[in-house]
């Protein structure tokens, strides 16, 4: 099974409380995903590999470390993960960022790609994938597939919620892909959909039906 790290700070499940609210005005759900993402890319980013700069600070001469950016890789699912993906870049603004088109077909819920657009040399860097929703897993596993034909150094997903259905759907394709959620919920109903859930994040970001 894929590894699922439960980002449970107090101030993330706050803030999914008041995201899930039905009354939450597209304002508040926009800007609360953005502050989510936030706060949940310092876990994220935890193990990230720092290298040695010297620098001057106003006294003297000194040796710190940074992160390269350069090297990571935000790649949201449209069109939903943009929500996250703003989040993300406050916190790694020099990050590069890629695409993936992915709908998923209201009958058979098969995720189907309409767009693909990287970095190069993505060999070279570590990818965190972004959407709100881990639900049936098939957009998840879908944009995994893709991506692995570009052989990432590592790659990771990231969503505000999952339910088991997708976890266990992740951990069949992508044992080696962690799961980073700010909650895992009940189960899905007959559309799959996640319940409790928050409904549709993609609708509730943009103000569409």
């Amino acid at each position: 099974m894929s590894s699922v790290h439960l980002v449970d700070h107090p101030l993330v499940q706050h803030k999914m409380t008041l995201l899930r609210r039905r009354e939450a005005s597209t304002k508040s759900f926009r800007q609360l995903v953005n502050e989510i993402a936030t706060l949940v890319a310092y876990e994220v980013l935890r193990d990230m590999p720092l290298h040695d700069v010297e620098i001057e600070t106003p006294l003297e001469p000194m040796t710190g470390r940074m992160i390269d950016g350069k090297k990571l890789v935000f790649v949201s699912i449209l069109r939903a993960g943009t929500g996250i993906l703003d989040g993300m870049l406050d916190v790694v603004p020099s990050a590069r960022v890629g695409h993936i088109g992915l709908y998923r077909d209201p009958k058979t819920l098969v995720a189907v790609e309409y767009y693909f657009k990287m970095p190069g040399d993505l060999h070279e860097r570590d990818v965190v994938i972004v959407d709100p929703m881990l639900a049936t897993g098939n957009s998840a596993v879908a944009a995994v597939d893709r991506l692995k034909e570009c052989g990432p150094k590592s790659i990771k997903f990231v969503c505000l919620l999952t339910c088991p259905e997708g976890i266990a759907a992740m951990g069949e394709a992508h044992p080696d892909v962690p799961i980073y959620t700010a909650a895992v919920d009940r189960q899905l109903d007959e559309h799959g959909y996640i319940l409790p859930g928050l409904g549709d994040a993609g609708d509730r970001i943009f103000g569409t039906k």
